[in-house]
């Protein structure tokens, strides 16, 4: 069974086609902005132009922009090839980039940016099982918890902040999701957010 993975909640654009446990065919661009434009014209370069069996999607948590994007071609894909659509935490497949390394160091925290001057964190096992629900926190707090390993785009901003630690600089990449446990799996995908809205409703008039 062909598989269709997407992840654009971060900086990074990245999709790949995996079958039978294997990497069939990837794009992976760090692109920052403009993932509105970019994104189904990397599925559309890959083999077949990226028609799979099944389609699972990055649900963040990362750029409210990004994991919108994501989710919505994930879904109408779905739609259009009438096939089924699964989601997964973006933390988890950060995770599981580094697998080995996390396995080695019996745990990770995996950091990445949050928008607003914060950094999602989130800490995994050895076996890729989350060790404690996804937080939003300021730096000062973040780095109070003391993981060795430090996982994402801010790993390094946060090993430096802290002192301490070794930092592996990792952004999502489609192509970790063969290693992600099936635990996992989201079966209906929506967005993962990981902190309030940027907009604010408007106070009704006196």
């Amino acid at each position: 069974m062909r598989h269709l993975v997407i992840d654009s909640a971060s900086e990074a654009c990245s999709v790949a086609l995996l079958e039978a446990g294997a990497v069939v065919d990837h794009r992976h661009e760090v692109i920052g902005r403009g993932h509105a434009e970019r994104l189904v014209p990397l599925i559309a370069e890959l083999v077949n132009g990226g028609r799979a069996d099944v389609i699972a999607v990055g649900c963040g948590p990362g750029s409210f922009a990004g994991v919108r994007i994501g989710v919505a071609a994930a879904r109408a894909l779905a739609l259009g090839w009438q096939v089924p659509v699964h989601g997964f935490s973006t933390l988890a497949l950060v995770a599981a980039a580094a697998a080995d390394g996390i396995a080695a160091a019996n745990g990770a925290l995996v950091v990445m940016e949050g928008g607003h001057g914060q950094w999602f964190v989130q800490p995994f096992a050895a076996d890729l099982a989350p060790r404690a629900e996804l937080r939003s926190l300021l730096p000062d707090d973040a780095i109070q918890l003391d993981d060795a390993l430090v996982v994402g785009n801010r790993a390094e901003a946060f090993v430096a902040k802290r002192g301490s630690g070794r930092a592996l600089a990792m952004l999502p990449d489609a192509r970790a999701f063969l290693r992600l446990p099936a635990s996992a799996i989201i079966d209906t995908p929506s967005p993962i957010y990981g902190r309030a809205p940027d907009a604010k409703p408007m106070a009704a008039p006196a």
